[in-house]
């Protein structure tokens, strides 16, 4: 009796099992994803296979792989509804280094875009300085204001920012808002209803624009992009919330890396906002007044450069791994989450090799320590080729910047990690000049005296549960 019970109950588990391994590896097989993402999600369905299965449907899926020649062709027909900005686009020449021409021209063929010159740029580390910048754009907004973010939290500091732009609205400013539904999952509709009420726009981004993509949790926008007026930028790493400004007690000091444009570049930051508000609201932000002629003009040669599941390339990829491999005397690396694709991690090996002094900061903890552990699994192999690493514990590191050889930069929303440069919609603002590569060169050196070096030889006598965990996450990272 007991054995036909069992079977009663186990009969429609095993045959669930059966189509489980039916159904979700032919998904997996007949995608072009990296092997280890591959791996890592059969064995999540092999270890679960009814949780693993949810888990894949909800997080595996690029539901983006089947609507990228749609997306392609509307970008396409919007592009050709805007204005004409070309003037201010050109490759760098002689007066640049070799190593700027060559990621100039790198950057050009993956995103379409040109370096302009003419910038003007403010490098922001203290995340109180950032918020007290862009509440001043605000607050001075004479036509329109235009937010992306992935994380915008409804607490004190959202509800401040909020309700300024909800007066700058009740005076005629037109205001855009864009945020992730993923990211910014907290917000709700009493925190929205004012907002609308004042005329202010509101739309989410991936996922949630059909019932299909709603079973998608994979495809996020990790932008932060505000313009004002068309002709003011912030664009980096700093997303909108208590935490960012030093005020959760349990993170405590919020250290990252943001920027205020003026000029030229400030037409590409609009660029890309447009773009994802069309793919989120089918509205083309066409008309001249969004795209300002400016009218402050620095020294600076810069282009924003723009990655996501859209395209068949993968931009940041191709930029991290060519500046590494490009490298001649250092790189400067500093980012929150470090989990590097096969192809990243060799080139960091290899500059080490070729004696190019390679230094990674990364934070000792973070607001999602599993990814701090994955990371750890790479210090073995990473040191032994002589790669210098260093946990910063002065408070938690949010920045995501590199610099290499004193002449080639980038500051922007992607992290060294494979969901940054594979799944994420990112954004980063490329440098061809010097002088940013002094700035972050300051910086890193400032934030050193925040942070420990990990000596190689006490590394390896860590316990064997440690290095456990560290192999365990990082089998799982690609889903992390």
């Amino acid at each position: 009796m007991w054995a036909e019970s069992i079977w009663k109950w186990g009969e429609p588990l095993l045959f669930s099992y059966i189509l489980t391994w039916l159904l979700i590896p032919g998904l997996l097989l007949n995608r072009r994803k990296p092997a280890a993402s591959v791996v890592a999600w059969s064995l999540t369905i092999l270890l679960m296979p009814f949780v693993g299965s949810l888990l894949f449907l909800l997080l595996g899926l690029n539901r983006v792989e089947s609507r990228r020649a749609s997306r392609q062709d509307a970008t396409r027909r919007l592009g050709q509804k805007l204005p004409e900005w070309s003037q201010y686009e050109l490759l760098p020449g002689e007066e640049h280094s070799e190593l700027a021409r060559g990621m100039a021209e790198l950057a050009h063929r993956l995103t379409d875009t040109r370096p302009t010159q003419g910038n003007s740029v403010e490098v922001y580390a203290e995340t109180t300085q950032t918020m007290e910048a862009i509440e001043k754009a605000v607050k001075e907004a004479t036509s329109s204001i235009h937010l992306e973010y992935y994380i915008f939290q409804p607490d004190a500091t959202g509800c401040r920012l909020r309700n300024m732009l909800i007066a700058r609205a009740k005076e005629g400013v037109k205001i855009r808002f864009l945020y992730d539904s993923l990211g910014s999952m907290r917000i709700h509709r009493d925190f929205l209803r004012p907002m609308k009420e004042a005329g202010i726009q509101v739309a989410t981004f991936l996922p949630g624009q059909t019932l299909r993509e709603r079973w998608s949790l994979n495809l996020r926008s990790h932008r932060k992009i505000i313009v004002v007026d068309g002709k003011i930028g912030f664009t980096g790493g700093m997303n909108i919330g208590d935490e960012y400004l030093g005020r959760d007690p349990v993170l405590g000091y919020w250290r990252d890396t943001h920027l205020r444009l003026t000029g030229p570049g400030v037409l590409q930051l609009q660029q890309v906002f447009v773009e994802d508000w069309y793919f989120a609201t089918s509205e083309a932000l066409v008309s001249p007044d969004i795209f300002a002629e400016p009218d402050h003009w620095g020294d600076e040669t810069m282009q924003i450069v723009t990655g996501g599941p859209d395209r068949e390339e993968e931009p940041f990829h191709s930029l991290f791994f060519a500046a590494i491999n490009s490298a001649e005397r250092q790189v400067l690396l500093t980012t929150s989450y470090f989990v590097p694709t096969p192809a990243l991690e060799m080139a960091l090996e290899t500059a080490g090799l070729r004696g190019v002094r390679v230094r990674i900061l990364i934070p000792q903890r973070s607001a999602h320590p599993l990814m701090i552990v994955a990371g750890r699994w790479f210090y073995d192999s990473l040191m032994a080729t002589g790669v210098e690493i260093y946990e910063y514990q002065k408070g938690l590191l949010h920045s995501k910047t590199i610099t290499v050889d004193g002449k080639w930069s980038m500051i922007g929303s992607p992290n060294f990690d494979a969901r940054s440069v594979q799944l994420n919609f990112e954004i980063g603002a490329v440098f061809y000049e010097p002088r940013m590569a002094t700035i972050l060169e300051e910086r890193f050196a400032n934030d050193l005296l925040g942070a420990v070096r990990v000596d190689p030889a006490e590394w390896k006598r860590r316990s064997w549960w440690k290095k456990l965990a560290e192999g365990v996450c990082r089998l799982f990272s690609p889903q992390l």
